[in-house]
């Protein structure tokens, strides 16, 4: 028997709809990147990218636990000589909201050119509106977050 590999032009990939209303956000993050990923298919290979479409709303509602929603900080450099900033997970909400999932669904998927690919799959929309209603997304249900 020879070992299965999938070929891109053989993948079919679908759209799912997640509302991240409160729902905890490493753990929406988590399912998010294993279904971009395509781990969830039969057909899962390392190098190509077997992921689905994913289209999260309300991720301006999402929740954190703890004290992390003042504690939790993001750093980024501006590149400059003591360039860099760092903001607390409640100033990233209010400013950019979605922000924070993405980065959390990001740092959770390979790294290089296929991870980046996988990332274009993702879209983040703070509200409850977006515009892939012609995709006809199914949606996503996560059991126990």
């Amino acid at each position: 028997m020879k070992t299965f590999s999938a070929k891109t032009g053989e993948i079919n990939q679908e759209w799912y709809l997640l509302d991240a209303e409160e729902k905890v956000l490493g753990r929406v993050a988590a399912a998010v990147a294993h279904r971009l990923r395509g781990k969830h298919k039969a057909i899962y290979t390392p190098h190509v990218d077997t992921g689905d479409y994913v289209v999260i709303v309300n991720a301006a509602k999402v929740k954190v636990t703890g004290n992390k929603r003042a504690n939790k900080v993001y750093h980024r450099h501006t590149g400059f000589p003591g360039g860099i900033r760092t903001v607390n997970f409640s100033d990233m909400q209010d400013k950019n909201p979605g922000r924070a999932l993405l980065l959390a669904v990001r740092g959770m998927l390979p790294k290089g050119r296929l991870g980046r690919a996988m990332l274009k799959k993702l879209k983040v929309y703070p509200g409850a509106n977006h515009p892939h209603q012609a995709q006809m997304p199914k949606e996503l249900v996560l059991k126990g977050i």
